[in-house]
């Protein structure tokens, strides 16, 4: 880990608990989950153009350890899960999500192990102690490999966002974006993402058309708020722990077997496997407000149509038409 000098402190540990009161997983425009610096915030005064969707070079999409059972891993954090299951106490949670996070920049591939082992043995303690009974999966044999964070064409979409290639290749590229970062698809990961974003290329043809008070939002979006969309699946017990912040007082947690819209996210649910699913279409600020609502309403169909198909899923609830033309 870093040498003399380098950080005051090495990593630190978060332990969380599913409740009915506060979310595991946040969706929508908070602050928390954008992708890209732009420049304010990072080197520039947001005065000059710059290419800033071609990287995720604040938060990459999150990658699934092993099939993803086990949790997700990021270039400098790895969250391990454990679903407390039948015979557990009863001051156990239903969820427990145990982080171990770098506190200091350049973590090498040896680090990203380090995070890991450490994430996994803290949750093994962790679970014997307040009596919750589960198994946890072994870490992958493999090393954790460096969590993709550069962009590609959106026509060429694969993995978590194979659904958006096939989408505007049916419908064409319209105002939506052209950029894709996925994570691997796989039937078992509780939580898989898909980053959607606009590069400079296409920040004209989307502007064009837009009323006067608008067209401000063409020249930030190139100077220093990106535009973006993120869809995630939560299944499981994950599902059930899902939250958008309300009017940046409190957060909610989204409620079981519904579809709606708050917080700049939409979402849609269903059951899969028996289990609770929850589909979400996140956008960035001011993105979502020069989609209409006959665009973002597709989309999230999109979405969820292609996603329960492939898993036989069922009772899929989407929001009302009205939901689309809230903000």
């Amino acid at each position: 880990m870093p040498g003399p000098g380098e950080a005051t402190g090495l990593f630190t540990l978060v332990v969380q608990g599913g409740s009915a009161s506060k979310p595991l997983h946040w969706i929508g425009d908070d602050g928390r989950l954008e992708p890209f610096y732009g420049s304010i915030g990072k080197d520039g005064d947001g005065s000059e153009e710059s290419d800033f969707t071609a990287v995720a070079d604040r938060r990459p999409e999150s990658q699934p350890l092993g099939d993803g059972i086990l949790g997700w891993y990021g270039n400098w954090y790895t969250t391990v899960r454990a679903e407390c299951g039948p015979g557990s106490s009863s001051g156990a949670p239903p969820l427990l999500h145990v982080t171990a996070r770098a506190d200091y920049d350049e973590v090498s591939a040896a680090d990203r192990q380090r995070l890991a082992r450490i994430a996994r043995s803290a949750a093994d303690r962790l679970r014997d102690r307040i009596g919750c009974r589960t198994g946890l999966p072994e870490l992958p044999d493999q090393p954790l490999p460096e969590a993709p964070s550069a962009l590609r064409p959106a026509r060429s979409a694969d993995g978590s966002c194979r659904w958006f290639g096939r989408h505007i290749e049916k419908q064409g590229q319209g105002k939506l974006p052209d950029r894709f970062l996925a994570t691997p698809a796989g039937d078992a990961n509780p939580v898989a993402s898909c980053l959607l974003a606009v590069s400079p290329d296409q920040i004209g043809p989307i502007a064009r058309g837009l009323p006067d008070d608008m067209l401000q939002f063409a020249r930030s979006a190139r100077t220093h708020s990106p535009l973006w969309l993120r869809t995630v699946s939560y299944f499981g017990a994950e599902a059930a722990t899902v939250g958008y912040d309300r009017l940046s007082i409190e957060d909610e947690i989204i409620a079981a077997g519904r579809g709606g819209q708050g917080g700049g996210a939409w979402w849609a649910s269903s059951v899969c496997d028996g289990k609770p699913a929850l589909r979400t279409l996140g956008s960035s600020y001011l993105y979502d407000d020069t989609l209409s609502p006959q665009t973002l309403s597709a989309l999230l169909r999109a979405y969820v149509s292609d996603i329960t198909r492939q898993g036989g899923c069922t009772h899929v609830t989407y929001p009302s038409a009205k939901d689309f033309r809230v903000r």
